[in-house]
């Protein structure tokens, strides 16, 4: 497995001094490491490094020897290990209840929302700080065309209020895969039209609500199976969507990217699916992002080859993309495995662990905050024994908003 510091692409920060301002005021913890992987826009990499954390947040990120450390600082000397970005996962059922939340009513569900059911000190969803997650997005199932609304939650607390940090999230799509199997037996018959006739009676209660907001026409009554979609269609937060095999992702992108001018998330983009990769930059990687998983590989026997799925999609040249776990199906704690398979079958770790940092925050529209170690975002990390992606390295700290949510030193988790 190649090691980050032999990856040409990747710019070495140590001699650009710090990045980041001054940390004279308020309290502040300082972590000594070996390397940090910033995964900002210019792929940073800071040897022997000085993090200084304030507020819950990164304020600078220096070389330790050119570093001036406050009296009353807090030092943590992990000189020996690496820090990443907290990773994010894009696909989890399981920061919530697997059993609270009943979204195969109808075929689709548009007034749901998970954030009531999510539960962040379950025993599951203790797990994945131990495999350096800090944030996922929980979504309802698959199994109907529409399972709701989606919610972006940190792995720490106990309550909803202390995980969620943006509900809506997203707004759950489901084409082909699983609804088939919804228990009137419709198959497909209704997929495509059911779907947009619910859409198309959202964004008509969206268009109505900001025409007022606008100061055109009355105040729509209030709505709560569609007033979610207010922010939907502003393009606050996208539509996270079940799709796989090239000929349905082919009305993914068509329906929902183009026709209802969404912002989308691929959020499974397997087996052929890559063949679609024209598509999507033809409408643009501003308005679709693709997450592949958890099966990273086809067999293609038109072409008599098995294909490395996220290598096809970066061969075709998509380049925001990542991958994700569909937590159960894949324990969500094992994100790094799946990237690392993806490597496997001939794509990179650099690139990887971009997908699961800077690529899966800038998805979820969260990456003011999150996917990256940078002044001003959250002091979301893990320390690492090495490269992430590398199946040897083992996270043995967490932090999320500077607090500590698993320590491998007090005992490790086993998986």
């Amino acid at each position: 497995m190649s090691r980050f510091k032999s990856l040409p692409r990747v710019a070495v920060a140590g001699a650009l001094g710090l990045l980041g301002a001054s940390h004279a005021s308020g309290e502040t913890t300082v972590y000594r490491v070996g390397k940090v992987l910033t995964m900002d826009a210019e792929d940073r990499v800071v040897n022997h490094a000085a993090v200084f954390i304030e507020d819950g947040r990164f304020v600078s990120i220096e070389r330790w020897r050119d570093a001036e450390i406050p009296e009353d600082a807090t030092v943590i000397d992990r000189r020996e290990l690496w820090m990443a970005p907290g990773l994010v996962e894009l696909h989890n059922h399981v920061l919530g209840s697997l059993f609270d939340l009943n979204d195969g009513v109808y075929l689709t569900n548009p007034g749901l929302r998970a954030l009531d059911i999510v539960e962040p000190d379950s025993d599951i969803a203790k797990q994945a700080p131990a495999g350096g997650l800090t944030t996922a997005l929980l979504i309802p199932g698959s199994a109907t065309n529409m399972g709701g609304f989606g919610v972006v939650g940190k792995f720490r607390g106990s309550t909803p209020e202390d995980s969620a940090i943006r509900s809506p999230g997203s707004i759950k799509i489901a084409q082909a895969g699983n609804p088939e199997g919804y228990w009137y037996g419709v198959r497909r018959r209704f997929m495509n039209f059911n779907l947009r006739r619910t859409l198309t009676k959202a964004q008509d209660y969206a268009n109505a609500y900001d025409a007022w907001e606008a100061g055109d026409g009355d105040k729509p009554d209030y709505d709560p199976v569609y007033h979610g979609f207010v922010g939907l269609f502003r393009g606050d937060y996208p539509a996270t969507v079940h799709t796989q095999i090239y000929q349905v992702m082919m009305t993914t992108v068509s329906m929902l990217a183009e026709e209802f001018e969404m912002k989308v998330v691929l959020d499974h983009s397997t087996f052929d699916g890559y063949k679609i990769a024209p598509l999507v930059l033809e409408v643009g990687e501003d308005r679709i992002i693709t997450m592949n998983g958890p099966r990273q590989m086809f067999v293609d026997y038109s072409q008599r080859k098995v294909m490395g799925n996220a290598a096809r999609w970066w061969q075709g040249g998509i380049r925001k993309l990542g991958v994700n776990t569909d937590s159960p199906v894949i324990p969500q704690e094992e994100l790094t495995v799946q990237a690392a398979v993806a490597c496997w079958y001939g794509w990179t770790p650099y690139e990887a662990l971009a997908g699961i940092t800077r690529v899966g925050a800038e998805a979820l529209m969260v990456d003011d905050r999150l996917g990256s170690i940078e002044p001003g975002k959250d002091a979301d990390f893990a320390l690492w024994t090495g490269d992430p992606i590398d199946p040897r390295s083992a996270c043995l700290l967490t932090v999320i908003e500077g607090e500590v949510v698993y320590d491998a030193s007090k005992g490790k988790r086993r998986f």
